[in-house]
């Protein structure tokens, strides 16, 4: 378990070249919890982010803001590939905000909406840094205020609720560029049955330079494509150092 704390901040006085006082903050956590035995493994893994900033007079936004909880189980029979079955759940921790409007409007809360997927397939986890997994999947999309990333725009009401079937595939990387270096990747996509030439894209990639035991540079770049929260590619990167410190 890994917590990590990065805070910006400047204030200005009688200045004559411009700017404005700014504070920016965020809280990130992993943390992951393995049983693994001859027979079976069980792996758990549990990231969270939540930022905020306020620049001038103005009020807090939310920079950062998810939940993103994976547990997998898999049987090692001695095949070449081992049978498995999952769960994700992905879901904002708190309310979201679209700012490119005036006034902002609120646009995700807590599970407004949240994400279950369930899986069950067969994976590739021999090799030390490398894990990759396909099975069928069936997802849940739980919403209560904002519906349209629930609703089935072939009916006339507006569902809370939407369950679908597919296919999902995920695969994750780890390793060291350096002594004091790591990379870590994770692809996932997800496409539905009846549309299967659409895909859901989840690319997660986070450098990590170690400068002592307790300051940590972070490079981090979060690409995603679901169609039904915006048909244009989303993207975050962002840059900190941080003070880490590892609870377990």
């Amino acid at each position: 378990m890994v917590v990590a704390l990065n805070i910006s901040q400047i204030a200005f006085s009688n200045w004559t070249q411009g700017g404005e006082n700014a504070l920016s903050w965020s809280v990130f956590g992993n943390s992951s919890l393995n049983y693994l035995t001859t027979t079976g493994r069980f792996k758990n893994n549990l990231k969270l982010a939540y930022g905020r900033t306020k620049l001038g007079g103005g009020g807090l936004r939310t920079t950062d803001n998810e939940l993103y909880l994976e547990n997998v189980f898999s049987w090692n029979f001695g095949w070449a590939l081992d049978p498995y079955v999952s769960n994700l759940t992905r879901t904002a921790l708190d309310r979201g905000y679209n700012y490119d409007v005036n006034p902002a409007v609120e646009i995700v809360a807590f599970f407004d909406p949240g994400y279950v997927t369930q899986s069950i397939g067969f994976m590739y986890d021999k090799l030390s840094g490398l894990s990759t997994r396909v099975g069928v999947a069936f997802q849940e999309t739980f919403t209560n205020v904002h519906r349209n990333y629930s609703d089935d725009s072939d009916t006339p009401e507006l569902e809370a609720f939407k369950f679908e079937t597919g296919i999902e595939t995920v695969t994750k990387t780890e390793f060291a560029l350096a002594e004091n270096i790591l990379a870590q990747s994770l692809l996932r996509l997800f496409t539905r049955f009846e549309q299967i030439d659409v895909w859901d894209v989840r690319f997660d990639n986070t450098i990590t330079a170690r400068v002592n035991s307790f300051l940590n540079v972070n490079l981090t770049y979060l690409l995603i494509y679901e169609k039904k929260q915006s048909p244009k590619t989303q993207m975050k990167e962002t840059l900190q150092l941080g003070i880490v410190y590892t609870l377990l």
